[in-house]
């Protein structure tokens, strides 16, 4: 079984279309003053400074992908149907995790404490959309290092919780990825610690 590779130094700028997407404004339909926006940005800045993106990934052969069975190297095995056909044309699975650590989620909680709600929710805006960025960081990354073998990862990516996989997945997921190594929890409900990390499973073809 392969052994998971950590990225302790993954740079990202705030994905601002995102960002403002989460935050309620759209481009189309939502008016913002200029005032409004340098101040957010400013925020925004503010945020990322406290960022600091950790992520590692895996890759695992594919043994088996039958009935909503997948049976991956190592004898993880998810149930999912949904997950069986994401990954119906694929030989490996590739299970990755980020997470925008602690500083961000203590100044979330101060920023709250002092009555600064708006800070607060474009903190937890930023985070959000900046973990979820790390995750693209990393699909980017492996595949610059699969080119040489001519495969490619599937554009997309699926998470536990999402449709038919189980949130409980991610105690797996957890386990392959050694996210503890990043300095990520994992509770008894499955949630990730700090709050802002996150996983997912592409698939390799080619």
């Amino acid at each position: 079984m392969a052994s998971a590779t950590f990225l302790n130094n993954i740079v990202v700028s705030p994905p601002l279309v995102k960002i403002y997407r989460r935050l309620g404004f759209k481009k189309t339909t939502s008016q913002i003053s200029s005032k409004t926006q340098k101040e957010t940005d400013r925020i925004i800045s503010q945020a990322a400074a406290l960022i600091s993106l950790r992520g590692s990934f895996t890759r695992l052969a594919i043994n088996d992908n039958i009935n909503g069975k997948i049976s991956l190297d190592g004898d993880a095995i998810f149930h999912s149907k949904k997950l069986s056909v994401f990954l119906r044309d694929c030989k490996e699975a590739v299970l990755m995790g980020a997470t925008a650590g602690n500083e961000i989620m203590e100044a979330i909680k101060e920023k709250s404490a002092q009555g600064d709600l708006q800070a607060a929710v474009i903190y937890d805006a930023t985070a959000s959309e900046m973990a979820d960025a790390a995750l693209d960081w990393i699909m980017d990354y492996i595949n610059q290092l699969i080119r040489r073998e001519k495969k490619t990862l599937l554009p997309r990516r699926f998470s536990a919780g999402y449709a038919d996989f189980d949130l409980s997945n991610q105690k797996i997921i957890y386990q392959l990825l050694a996210l503890e190594k990043i300095g990520v929890r994992i509770t008894n409900e499955c949630i990730l610690l700090p709050e802002k990390s996150v996983t997912a499973i592409s698939g390799l073809c080619g």
